[in-house]
Order: structure tokens, then sequence, then C-alpha cells
């Protein structure tokens, strides 16, 4: 089964505890997703709740044609205020790892998110992530850095210089 990865930074104006208390809950994630996902998250969570290793999230997607389907991933570890990663447990890719790192930096706060997946079906798999699923993925996190710079504002590098 061939495996792909795919690594995405963003730097954000705002604090460490900022950034983790927003990334960190659940009930976040359907704001920073694309509508025609059809993202809908089926576990019962509260605005304060925040991910703890073991914790169990299910979803219902429409990641292609919009079929809807079930997806569930698990919160496998979390280090506060530095990273989390949830795994898949069932849903549309045969793996799915997805790691997010937080680092404080000057003015704000480095944000990566590292994915590695596979796309079950062998050779037809292949085909359908070079043609459908990994420019999906691409889309999927410019859609998010653009709604986080929404949310967040846009972290201005030069102007951090600037005041050094």
């Amino acid at each position: 089964m061939k495996t792909y990865s795919f690594t995405f930074e963003q730097n954000l104006p705002i604090s460490l505890s900022e950034a983790w208390n927003f990334f960190s809950s659940p009930v976040n994630l359907a704001k920073i997703t694309p509508a025609e996902m059809g993202f809908v998250i089926t576990s019962e969570f509260k605005q304060e709740q925040k991910m703890y290793p073991g914790m169990i999230i299910t979803y219902k997607v429409s990641p292609l044609l919009g079929i809807k389907m079930d997806w569930m991933t698990e919160i496998t570890h979390v280090k506060e205020g530095e990273y989390f990663v949830d795994e898949q447990r069932f849903g549309p890719y045969a793996m799915w790892h997805h790691q997010h790192h937080f680092k404080e930096i000057t003015g704000g706060v480095n944000m990566i998110d590292i994915v590695n997946y596979a796309i079950p079906y062998s050779f037809a798999g292949r085909i359908a992530n070079r043609l459908i699923v990994e420019k999906e993925i691409r889309k999927i996190f410019s859609f998010r850095e653009t709604k986080v710079e929404e949310l967040f504002g846009k972290y201005n590098e030069e102007a951090i210089t600037a005041l050094k």
C-alpha cells in the first residue's frame, strides 16, 4: 500500500495558548473545513472540552461527489500546548495519521500539520490519489489557511522583523 505525506505550515498573530485553545477543541474543526465537505461532528462535545489521548471523534463527511460517509478518528497523543495526533479508526482512507504541532514564535505561533495517509484499492487508489484526493487535501488546507487568517488575522513577518 502506497502512503503519501504532506506538511502544511502557517504562522498566526496570536498567542500559543489562544491557538491551542482553538485547535484542541473538536467543535472548532467544522469552522475551518470547507462547507462542500458536508463535515458534521456526530460526537457530542462541549465547547470547552479539549482533546485528550483516547478521545474518539465521529463525523459525517462528503469527500467525493456528495456521498456521505462515516469517519472516526482517535486522538492518540497529546502534549499540552505543543502537539496532538489524530488517527483514523474507520473512514474514507486506508490509513490517516495527522500531527498538529504548535510553537511560539516572535509575534505569534507557528502551526505545522503533518499528514500521512493511504488510499485503498492499490493501483486504482494511486490513480484516484493523483487525480482527486491529493488535490482535495491541498484544497482543504488552503481553505483552512484562509479561514484561520479570517478568524485570527494575517501574520505580518515584515512588521515583526521591523520591530526587532
